[in-house]
Parts: C-alpha cells; sequence; structure tokens
C-alpha cells in the first residue's frame, strides 16, 4: 500500500533511518507558453542502508504533472503516482548506492508562472509537487540544475552556472553547479527576462536579478538593498563566528512574490514591492526593508546552515531570524528607540492572535507536512522573538551568543531539533530550561499580570503585582509622578512587590510594564487607567509612552474603555505625538477604532475632528516620513465631504502635500480610497490605469479593480474569479482585493460573500501558500463589525464537521476577534435601547 498523502512523520523517520548522501540531477524544459506543461528529467542518487522494503518519493503534482517511465538502477520499473507518492520496490533496490532516473511532466502547483518568467517556491514541503523527492528538512541533498529556456530568458538558483550558457533552436540552456547540501524547501530556481545587476561592496560581490517594470524605484533603492545585505553578512559572520557558507549571494525581486522574503540559499526571493520604495515611504517602510533583508540574511545561518528536524520546530529558524534582525538593524538607525521600535513590531500582532480564542503556542505538534503550512504566523515570528528576548535576559548576551556558535558549528550542513539546543543552553544556566520551555514555549495564550496600588501603614505606597500563570519573566514597573517616572526591573513569577520611594505622595499611574519588556494582558488598577486616560500626551518617556497606549489598547478590547473614549484620546494625542513608531502605531490602531469598534452611526459625528487632529499633525510634521504616516492615516479614514474633496485634488494634481513627495503608488492608492467612497463608478480607476506607468502596478490594480467598483454585479463577478482556484496565483493582488471588497463602507453589501469566502478556506489552504489562509481571513473579516456578520462566522464554526483542520478553526477564531469584540458592543447597545 502507498503511504497515506503528505509526508507524515512516521514515513519520515522510516526514510531518514535509510537514506542518506542524497544527490538530484534536475533538467526542466520551459516553454514559451506558460500554459504548456514543462518537460523534465530526474536522477536521484543516494545511499541505502536497507534495502529489503519499498522505498516512496514524494510526487503530487497538479493535473500539469505526470510520471512518464521511471528505472532503478538500470532496470525498469512499473511505478506508479498513488497518494502523493512514487512507490520503488524493493526488487531493483540494493544496499549501498542507488540511481533512480525519471522522465515526467513537472507540476506547477508550487511554480508561480508568468508570460515573462517563473519561479518556485518549495517551503515548506512542496518541492514534490514539481519534481519527486524525499521532500522532508532532515534528508539534506546536494541539487545540480539544468534549465532549458525559451530565448532572452536567463536563469538564477542556489549555485553559480557551472559553463557557458549553449544555445540552439531559438533556445537556451544553462547548466548550474552543484549545491552545498540544503533541504528540499530551500532548493529554488526562477528565470524570464529578468535584468542582472552586479553590485560590489566591501569586498562583496552580489548579483541583484528583476523585471524592467519600474526602473526608477530600482535606482533609487539599489544602494540601500547592497549595502543592507553586506551589513547584515558581516555582522552575522561576526556574531557566530563562522564565515557565509554558501558561495555566492543572488538577490531576485519578483513582482507579486507571495512572501515579503525566501531565504534560499545562494538565492533570495524577494516581493519587488518590499524593497523598492517609493521616495514618500515612512521611516517605518525603511525600518521594515531593513529588517526583512536582514533577517533573510540570518536564515543564511540559522535555518539553512542548520535546519530544523522536522517543521514542529519551524519557530527556531524564524525566531533567531527576528531576533537577529533586530540586533542587525539597530546600528543603522543610532538616533532611534530600539527598544519602542522592538515593541511596536513584536507585541501588536503577536497579541492579535494570542489574546484571542484562536492562539496556539509557539511549538506546535505535527504529524503530517501537508499540515506545516498552518503552523506560520504571528506566534511563530513575533512571539518567539520576545521569548527569545527573555532568555537572553535569562542567560545573558555572551552566553546565548556562546550557546548559538556552538549549536551552529555542532549540526553545520545539518539538522537539529528544540531539545538539541535546549540542552546546549541548559549547561550554561541553573534555572530549570524545561520548565521555562513549558511555560513560553508550548503554552497557548498570555499571562494576565494584575497590579495594585496599597497604601502602607507608613504613609508609604506599593505596587503589588500578580500574574496568573506560571510564566517566569523579567519586567519593568513604570510609577510614574507629574515630574518624573520610576523604573524598576523584577523578576516575577506568580507574586511580587515594588516599594513606590516617595512616602506619603500617590503616584499618578503604575504601568507594569513600563519599558515594553514584559508580556502579557497588563490590568492596570482604577487610578492608573484613568490618568493615563487623561494625560497619555504628558508621560515623557516615549517607550513608557508606547507601552501604555498598548496597555489601554488592550483594556478597550476588554470593554473597560469605550471605543469612542479612546478616540478622543488619539484625537489629543496625535496632534502632539514626536515620535514617529508611536504615531505610526497610535494611528494604526486608531483606523481600527474608526471603521471597526465605532458603531457606524457614530461615525459621523467623530469624522471632523478625527481628520483635523490627524492634518494638523500632517501640517506641523518636521519629517518626511512622520508626514507619510499621517497623510496614508488621513487617505485611509477620510470620509467627510471636504476630506474627500481635499484627496481628490491631490490625485488630480491640484493640490500638493507640502513637503511630501508623492510617487506612483500613492497615486495607485489614491485612487482606490476614492473609488470605494464613490456611489457610483466615476472613471476614478479608469484613469489611474491609463497613467500607471509601472506594468506590475498596473496589473495588480486592473486586477482588484473590480472589488472597488460601485455596481454589485462586478463585486459579484471579482468573487467568483477568485473562487477559482487557478486565479489565486498572484496572491498578494487576490488579498488585496478581498479587502477592498469587504471594506467598511461596502460591509453590508458584502456580507453575503462571508460564508461562501470561508467555505473556500480549507481550498485555499490547499492550493495557496502559507501565508495565504491567514491574509485571506483578516481581509474577509477585518472590515466587519456588524452583529449579522459575527453569526455568520459562528454558524460556519458551528457546523464544521468534526474533522474540519483544527488549525483552520484556530485561524478563523484569531482573524474574527475583533469582528466578535465589536460586534458583542453592537448588541449590547442594541438591546439597551429597546
Amino acid at each position: 500500500m502507498p503511504p497515506e498523502p503528505g509526508i507524515s512523520r512516521q514515513l519520515a523517520r522510516e526514510r531518514a533511518s535509510r537514506v542518506s548522501n542524497v544527490r538530484y540531477e534536475l533538467r526542466l524544459s520551459v516553454p514559451r507558453d506558460r500554459e504548456d506543461s514543462l518537460d523534465a528529467a530526474l536522477a536521484i542518487a543516494f545511499t541505502l542502508a536497507d534495502a529489503s522494503a519499498p522505498l516512496a518519493l514524494d510526487f503530487a503534482p497538479n493535473n500539469a504533472g505526470r510520471l512518464i517511465s521511471c528505472t532503478v538502477n538500470g532496470r525498469p520499473v512499473g511505478a506508479t503516482v498513488e497518494q502523493g507518492h512514487v512507490v520503488l520496490p524493493p526488487g531493483p533496490l540494493v544496499c549501498g548506492a542507488n540511481r533512480v532516473e525519471l522522465l515526467f511532466k513537472a507540476g506547477d502547483g508550487s511554480l508561480s508562472r508568468r508570460d515573462d518568467h517563473l519561479y518556485s517556491i518549495f517551503v515548506p514541503a512542496r518541492a514534490h509537487e514539481a519534481f519527486p523527492c524525499f521532500d522532508q528538512p532532515d534528508l539534506r541533498a546536494r541539487f545540480a540544475l539544468a534549465l532549458d529556456l525559451p530565448e532572452g530568458w536567463t536563469g538564477v538558483t542556489n549555485s553559480d552556472v557551472s559553463r557557458e550558457p549553449t544555445s540552439a533552436d531559438g533556445r537556451t540552456t544553462f547548466t548550474f553547479a552543484e549545491t552545498a547540501p540544503i533541504p528540499t524547501y530551500l532548493f529554488a530556481f526562477a528565470a524570464g527576462r529578468l535584468l542582472e545587476d552586479t553590485v560590489e561592496r566591501d569586498g562583496r560581490e552580489l548579483r541583484i536579478y528583476r523585471t524592467a517594470a519600474d526602473p526608477a524605484a530600482y535606482a533609487a533603492s539599489r544602494d540601500a538593498i547592497a549595502s543592507g545585505h553586506v551589513d547584515a553578512l558581516n555582522w552575522l559572520e561576526q556574531y557566530t563566528g563562522l564565515p557565509y557558507a554558501f558561495g555566492k549571494f543572488d538577490i531576485a525581486l519578483l513582482p507579486a512574490f507571495q512572501f515579503g522574503g525566501m531565504e534560499h540559499p545562494g538565492a533570495v526571493f524577494y516581493n519587488a514591492a518590499t524593497l523598492l520604495l517609493p521616495a514618500s515611504a515612512t521611516r517605518q517602510q525603511l525600518l521594515a526593508r531593513d529588517s526583512v533583508i536582514a533577517h533573510e540574511t540570518a536564515h543564511m545561518w540559522f535555518g539553512d546552515l542548520v535546519t530544523m528536524t522536522w517543521f514542529d520546530d519551524v519557530w527556531m529558524k524564524e525566531v533567531f531570524a527576528n531576533f537577529m534582525a533586530a540586533k542587525i538593524v539597530n546600528p543603522r538607525y543610532p538616533d532611534l528607540d530600539h527598544d519602542l521600535r522592538f515593541l511596536h513590531t513584536h507585541y501588536p500582532a503577536a497579541y492579535d492572535v494570542d489574546r484571542t480564542a484562536g492562539a496556539n503556542p509557539v511549538r506546535q505538534p505535527l504529524e503530517n507536512l501537508k499540515d506545516a503550512g498552518s503552523l506560520y504566523g504571528a506566534i511563530v515570528y513575533l512571539k518567539s522573538p520576545i521569548v527569545m528576548r527573555q532568555l537572553e535576559l535569562l542567560l545573558g548576551e555572551a552566553a546565548l551568543c556562546d550557546a548559538l556558535r556552538e549549536y551552529l558549528s555542532r549540526f553545520a550542513f545539518g539538522h537539529a531539533a528544540w531539545p538539541d539546543l535546549l540542552q546546549i543552553l541548559q549547561a550554561r544556566t541553573t534555572t530549570d530550561l524545561s520548565a521555562w520551555s513549558s511555560s513560553w514555549l508550548e503554552t497557548a495564550g498570555r499571562p494576565a499580570i494584575e497590579s495594585a496600588l496599597v497604601r502602607e501603614p507608613d504613609d508609604s505606597w506599593r505596587v503589588d503585582l500578580t500574574s496568573q500563570a506560571e510564566y517566569a519573566q523579567q519586567l519593568d514597573i513604570a510609577v510614574g509622578y507629574q515630574s518624573h517616572i520610576e523604573h524598576t526591573r523584577i523578576r516575577l513569577l506568580g507574586q511580587s512587590s515594588v516599594r513606590a520611594s516617595e512616602p506619603g505622595r500617590v503616584p499618578d499611574f503604575v504601568l507594569p510594564n513600563g519599558r515594553g519588556l514584559g508580556y502579557g494582558e497588563f490590568l492596570l488598577d482604577d487610578r492608573s487607567l484613568t490618568w493615563l486616560m487623561a494625560h497619555l500626551p504628558d508621560v515623557g518617556d516615549a517607550l513608557t509612552r508606547g507601552s501604555a497606549w498598548l496597555t489601554l489598547w488592550d483594556a478597550m478590547l476588554s470593554t473597560r474603555i469605550a471605543p469612542e473614549n479612546l478616540l478622543d484620546l488619539a484625537v489629543r494625542a496625535v496632534p502632539v505625538e514626536t515620535n514617529e513608531l508611536n504615531l505610526q502605531r497610535m494611528l494604526h490602531d486608531v483606523e481600527r477604532l474608526f471603521w471597526v469598534f465605532l458603531p457606524p452611526g457614530t461615525r459621523g459625528a467623530r469624522a471632523a475632528s478625527l481628520e483635523e487632529a490627524i492634518r494638523r499633525r500632517l501640517d506641523t510634521a518636521s519629517s518626511i516620513t512622520m508626514k507619510a504616516a499621517a497623510f496614508g492615516s488621513l487617505r485611509s479614514i477620510a470620509t467627510t465631504s471636504p476630506g474627500v474633496a481635499w484627496l481628490r485634488s491631490i490625485w488630480s494634481d491640484e493640490t500638493e502635500v507640502d513637503g511630501l513627495p508623492l510617487g506612483e503608488a500613492d497615486y495607485v492608492a489614491l485612487s482606490q480610497e476614492l473609488a470605494v467612497r464613490a456611489a457610483v463608478d466615476d472613471g476614478t480607476i479608469e484613469r489611474q490605469l491609463a497613467r500607471t506607468e509601472s506594468r506590475d502596478r498596473h496589473d495588480a490594480l486592473a486586477f482588484v479593480a473590480p472589488a472597488l467598483s460601485a455596481e454589485p454585479s462586478a463585486r459579484e463577478s471579482f468573487f467568483r474569479t477568485i473562487s477559482d482556484a487557478s486565479n489565486r496565483r498572484r496572491e498578494p493582488w487576490v488579498v488585496e482585493g478581498m479587502r477592498w471588497l469587504h471594506h467598511p463602507l461596502r460591509a453590508e453589501a458584502s456580507r453575503v460573500y462571508i460564508r461562501p469566502a470561508l467555505d473556500l478556506l480549507e481550498e485555499v489552504k490547499r492550493t495557496g501558500d502559507i501565508f495565504l489562509p491567514k491574509r485571506w481571513l483578516d481581509a474577509l473579516l477585518g472590515g466587519h463589525s456588524a452583529p449579522e456578520a459575527a453569526l455568520i462566522v459562528r454558524e460556519f464554526l458551528a457546523t464544521c464537521p468534526e474533522n474540519y483542520p483544527a488549525a483552520l478553526r484556530r485561524t478563523v477564531l484569531a482573524s474574527a476577534d475583533h469582528l466578535f469584540r465589536a460586534s458583542s458592543r453592537f448588541t449590547s447597545t442594541r438591546t439597551n435601547s429597546l
């Protein structure tokens, strides 16, 4: 019997015990017409420890792929593809060296194909959708690739071209050298009409590949891209004590790439829009670009040099990539509060999952790699660096660095599991790290930490802290007075107390997470909550102020604060907020307050004052990035007639934003916001399409245009389009279109699509890449707040079959959390009014 679909843990363990020394020789012929299938030939060489049983290769192509022939050690075998596997009979197999040769039509489910280029995405276990292989992370292999391409195309993969390309019959063959040992999910190639640019920095040579689109944006971003990678490589070599291990370093900038970046050794792929920024880019966008570059470069050591044994430890490679990225980027912005940046980068999005009924642990069980994509998300990417910072505080920076050097050296070009690293870490502390790991990594949710002000008999004050969970963590307690703030560092496990230093004087506020160090739901005492709601802009320390805003946002979600009151605070705070990171965070939350948590009937009453407050920040901001943040927020929330007219005058080039240069991407965004506010189609999108020079932006806008239409029939047509998996290949466009379809101004009309989109979720997971299900749900539900919409989601969850994937159920619950919270308020308001 063939193995079950996917790659089960049992199958992977059985193969890892038998198979070693794997080499792939793959030849692909790419047709000029992207609808035609790819002819392919493959030879797999490996050493087999036990030849007495059948051996399964993984091969699950879509309907474009099929197996034509198979030989094992020169003997033809009648192998067929069953349940995603090619099972080789034991007869021709031998103990020792084996060679399997296959001819087949390559599947293109994991190949993103365009008219003028294509690229592979094999993470987490999708290589076998294209070609037969052992598609598991602990079976590293060397890959030798040959690409037969249409004339005018070039190719790039993990390794360099081994000999000059050869041309014949209007086609060109690129033959690449054998790679270092890498897992299948890190093997990659791209091909097409790609422009190649060689950049030298600090003795290193980088090659950057891109399409011909947007040459001006590339010219403006070229130096930053090169410097970002070289700085990251230099820093990581110094930190790890190990040189970059994969020879050449290529960068491919790909339009509509599904992720921000993907860390293929020797050939990192990026979404072009992530790295090619407009002149109006905010400082947050510049930071984000540097961070994604540092993140993908850190993977060359964490994930590429040492790979996790099984994808239940996918968090290991992501935590170190993100954790190291923060360390790498800091020196490039010496005037920035990096603790504040860490707070805003990691905590809000991690909380957005961890506070919900869909919370999951950092380290999750996984029985089959077909479900590995469900492990990815904010908890893996954003909570785990917070966990790692707590571990670094526990061990010390030097001890953690030393442990990681031992880990990378011991397992270089191999694989390791969390217990392997935990053992190395445990040798450097007396703290029981198994218990620590159980709390931080294997428990879902966040601890609730309550603070209370207690008056002592001598008229002094103390702060009592109580944690409702066994999370040992470092906290910075802020005790605030009108003239100053006291900060006290403690280690909290269960209960602790901090004494205020000014006897007889009651503190204005106590913030248990004063400098954004701890992790949890921080429940403020009534006095502190009231004072911060009245005086937040008066808190002089930016980090404490930023942490306080996050704490107040939590209090709003838990109904201790009314959304209207928090919005009033924002209206007072936004015009005077001087820190760019705090302003960005506040404006982001203001948009959610306005569109989701305010009852639709009260938006009109609040809109003018909100627009005026953000306009004041725009007019008085001293930096382009702060102006860009304010303008982006105004563009999103403007609903008054003067506000919308002002946006239209900017889009029509009748008005300029003083001190803020706008690029083509800004005008596209403006056209979309104007279109979704129009009662009838007024030609805005058509005119924007006509003046959009970038082909990628033009095509993306054309794709989402029906979702922006004022005509219900056009929006219905868009939903039918994305309901077909063949039309979801450009995933960023699909997500953007879904978001416009469900914009709050269209929420009532688009409610009809909620249940059909939820019913498609399993297919979206099966046919899309790892981030698409969550992005699909966020775009679907993010604009809704009505009780009727919440009821549709709850009915979907109630009627799901018992075998519905638990991970998808959790994802629905996480994405619907704001909808559930907002709608419960509106339901209560309706009940009270009756």
